[in-house]
Parts: structure tokens; C-alpha cells; sequence
């Protein structure tokens, strides 16, 4: 019996997936990322979210990190976690990860460093480089991505991918 499946390239899908809702911003300065780092910090959705942070060397990662931490109410020093792979923080009841994965290369690092129990456990995780963990971290709430622009400003697009990243966003689209 032979079946003739050449039909079904012509269908339209019967159920298409809408694409996620990107927020375009445009920080002229550094005074505009405090600004939207005020934002989020104001967002009680915040304190469960998981935020991925991309962008070349130099487009601002951690600077909208340190803005955020601070807001928040983190004090002392916000490095980046670079050599680390990842800082913890307090501020308040508030547990905060801040993950940066540039130099990750060895998948069994996830498991031995115990990353699989902070991602489960509450708390706000913020990852730069995610991509470097590819296929071990969980679906972000919220996308960022940034780019330095020529006249030094940045554009920030903000990709809500979950209830928690639309409730993140939604005050400011």
C-alpha cells in the first residue's frame, strides 16, 4: 500500500505558535539602564524570574546586572562572575544568582557545581552568555538582548517568553 503524504506540504499549519512579543527600547545612556533596571526591580514577578542577558563583550550585560542588584538592595561589591561562573547575592529574603557562563565549556561543571538546584529553588537567576549552556538551562522568563549601537547608545530588545517575562514587560508596552 503506497500513501501519498505530498498533500500535506500544502497545508497551512492548523495551529501556528505566535511569536513571543519583543520590547524594543533604545537607551541613550546609562542613566536609561538604571531606568529600566528600576523597572524590573519594581516588578514583583521579579523575585522567581529567570533572566538571559546577550550581547557582545562591552554591550552593557553587567552594568544592567549591577543596576538591577542595586536597586534591589545589594550592597558590597557586584563583580562579575566571569572566572566564578556564578556570585550569589542577598537582598533581603530575596536570594539572587547571577551566572555568567563566557568561560563554560564542560557540561559535567553543571551537575558538580549544583547550578541544576539553584535554577529549581526561588529565587532570581540573571545568566550572561547562556548560550554557553545551551540545552541545560530552563526556558528565561525574559530575553534581552543587547547591542551597542554607533552613536554609543544601546538597543535593547526584550523578549518575553513566559507569564512571568509578559508581567515583567507588560507596564512599559
Amino acid at each position: 500500500m503506497r500513501i501519498d503524504l505530498s498533500a500535506v506540504e500544502y497545508h497551512q499549519p492548523i495551529v501556528e505558535t505566535p511569536a513571543p512579543p519583543v520590547l524594543r527600547l533604545v537607551w541613550a545612556s546609562e542613566d536609561d539602564t538604571c531606568a529600566f533596571a528600576q523597572h524590573l526591580a519594581a516588578q514583583p514577578a521579579l523575585r522567581n524570574a529567570y533572566l538571559e542577558l546577550h550581547g557582545d563583550l562591552g554591550a552593557g550585560k553587567t552594568t544592567l546586572v549591577r543596576h538591577l542588584l542595586r536597586t534591589l538592595g545589594v550592597t558590597g561589591r557586584i563583580k562579575s562572575p566571569t572566572y566564578a561562573v556564578v556570585e550569589p547575592h542577598q537582598a533581603g529574603d530575596l536570594a539572587i544568582w547571577h551566572f555568567d557562563f563566557y568561560r563554560f565549556s564542560d557540561p559535567r561543571e553543571w551537575e558538580e557545581a549544583g547550578f541544576r538546584d539553584l535554577f529549581a529553588s526561588p529565587g532570581l537567576k540573571l545568566a550572561e552568555w547562556p548560550e554557553q549552556a545551551a540545552g541545560m538551562l530552563p526556558t528565561a522568563d525574559l530575553v534581552i538582548h543587547l547591542e551597542t549601537q554607533p552613536d554609543d547608545s544601546r538597543l535593547a530588545l526584550c523578549e518575553a517568553r513566559t507569564a512571568v517575562g509578559l508581567a515583567l514587560l507588560s507596564p512599559l508596552s
